[in-house]
């Protein structure tokens, strides 16, 4: 990664202070070194283009004990899909922590501030990535590449590695809009000489990220066509579905025709299927499933206290062993409440697949948040464990990826837009579509529903038990309006019983700290 570390910080990407999200005028570490320099060689392109999909999995260039990307945000929890995570399942109904780091538990009593580290941690990991897919943009535009006098087979390319870059900037900016709503709005278009970028709202930047989509569309590999955990079409029909799904969230503007509509490309496509066993979609060899349409790829060699690791070592506790799952630590933090564990049929048969709660000496009603890990039934759903059987490589750093898209996603999501009347929907499909997925889950037709049975509380109920602990929870029940001053669950607000908190918490706040930085920011309502 030496190569890579010496462009970042060339282009003065290397380190991002603190508060410094919306100041742009980074200084390269090494002023004898230009940009020119940097991509003398176009093989660097792709050492840059690897870095931006790295963002996703790590917190640095070094490993967990190195130098962060963010100088100030830790490297445990500041990575950006354990704190994605955080943020989607813990306030949530199917997570809670009993840890007592800093603000953690406010996540579940729903009563965070703008100076939470580990909103904040969320919010710059966000832009870093956008910040980092900008400058990839810009130093690929066509004049740059002939001015450096790259190859015409190489600037071909490179323009499909910028296409890249634009779907990773799309899926950031998905993720600032659906948490924060109202955000900072860079592009390549920024020069990087200090300025504070404006701030554009939910409805603005949605128009954006579904231009970007469209724009790159034929762009991208065809549908499992591509190189293994790079962005494809089905990738950008999938966000741009998901985008839609929740449009009417985001600007007030019903789009489940739209979502249906992206959806069906992912499905005719047959590029994907359902991965026979359910529990193989989380494992060690996860990288060969036929469902999985966009990954944050990991292997035992991609150093992260984030990532799959946080959700197989911070799952794993009290009378659990670790080495069942093919790892060797367990931390003891995260389980679930009895909310999710209800939706599924009586779980100590294990009748559906799915429910593959740890019970043994676990209190399935929590009495009380804190260390003991044995209040609420632990959830070992991701496992460094093959499909065969046999262990990944190393007990330390698991090969299991994240599936961040999958094809029983798209079947719900079209199930759904279906019964919310989209323009196209068949319910005979939907309700195969979701047929199929409970087969899977029971082994056999025992699972399947009744065209009656087929109602939006359902898909809600049955998104839960296809999906626990993937990061839709949070996005789902706030499209369902379930999420504040609705749904109850244990310990919500802070209580037993669960409590209904204040719709500000549909989304979080702009941190403190940027809006001290840039004046152009105002702060979400409420907060």
């Amino acid at each position: 990664m030496q190569k890579i570390s010496k462009i970042l910080s060339i282009l003065g990407l290397g380190l991002l202070t603190f508060a410094s999200c919306t100041d742009l005028s980074w200084k390269p570490e090494d002023g004898n070194l230009t940009e020119l320099d940097a991509f003398a060689n176009p093989a660097a392109y792709k050492q840059f283009l690897a870095k931006l999909y790295a963002g996703l999995a790590v917190s640095g260039q070094e490993g967990p004990a190195g130098k962060g990307d963010i100088a100030k945000i830790d490297e445990g929890f500041g990575q950006y899909l354990r704190a994605y995570w955080n943020a989607q399942e813990l306030p949530t109904d199917e997570a809670i922590i009993g840890w007592s780091d800093q603000t953690i538990a406010d996540f579940h009593d729903q009563d965070w501030t703008s100076a939470d580290v580990f909103i904040t941690s969320m919010y710059y990991r966000i832009f870093f990535q956008v910040v980092q897919c900008n400058e990839f943009i810009r130093q690929s535009a066509d004049g740059k590449l002939s001015e450096r006098g790259v190859p015409e087979a190489q600037k071909a390319e490179i323009k499909a590695m910028k296409a890249d870059a634009r779907f990773l900037r799309a899926l950031s900016y998905w993720h600032a809009i659906d948490l924060f709503a109202n955000v900072p709005f860079v592009t390549e278009e920024n020069d990087l000489g200090g300025i504070r970028p404006v701030q554009k709202t939910r409805a603005e930047l949605f128009t954006y990220i579904e231009s970007e989509l469209k724009a790159i569309e034929t762009e991208l590999p065809a549908p499992k066509k591509g190189e293994f955990a790079r962005a494809d079409q089905a990738a950008a029909w999938t966000l741009l579905a998901k985008l839609y799904m929740n449009a009417e969230v985001y600007t007030g503007q019903n789009k489940y025709s739209e979502a249906l509509t992206y959806c069906n490309k992912v499905i005719a496509s047959n590029a994907y299927t359902l991965q026979g066993v359910h529990r193989h979609l989380f494992g060690a060899d996860n990288n060969k499933s036929t469902e999985i349409i966009f990954q944050v790829a990991y292997d035992n060699l991609t150093r992260t206290y984030g990532g799959t690791k946080y959700l197989m070592n911070g799952a794993y506790g009290g009378a659990m062993s670790a080495a069942t799952y093919g790892m060797a630590d367990k931390w003891g933090g995260i389980r679930v409440t009895n909310a999710l564990v209800n939706l599924y049929p009586d779980d100590s048969a294990k009748i559906d697949k799915r429910s593959v709660f740890f019970r043994e000496g676990q209190n399935k009603e929590i009495a009380a948040i804190g260390p003991a890990f044995t209040e609420g039934y632990g959830f070992p759903k991701f496992t460094n464990v093959k499909s065969d059987g046999t262990f990944g490589a190393s007990v330390q750093w698991p090969d299991t990826d994240f599936p961040m898209f999958r094809l029983a996603d798209v079947h719900l999501m079209y199930a759904e837009a279906t019964l919310r009347a989209a323009a196209g929907g068949n319910r005979a499909t939907a309700l195969g579509y979701v047929n199929a997925i409970r087969a899977r889950a029971y082994g056999n037709a025992t699972g399947a529903i009744t065209d009656a049975q087929l109602t939006l509380n359902f898909i809600l109920d049955e998104r839960a038990r296809e999906l626990a602990w993937e990061g839709h929870r949070r996005t789902d029940l706030i499209r369902f309006g379930k999420f504040s001053d609705a749904g109850v669950w244990p310990w919500k607000g802070g209580v037993k019983d669960g409590k209904t908190t204040d719709k500000i918490r549909n989304i979080y706040p702009i941190p403190s700290a940027d809006l001290i930085a840039n004046p152009n920011l105002k702060q979400n309502s409420g907060y």
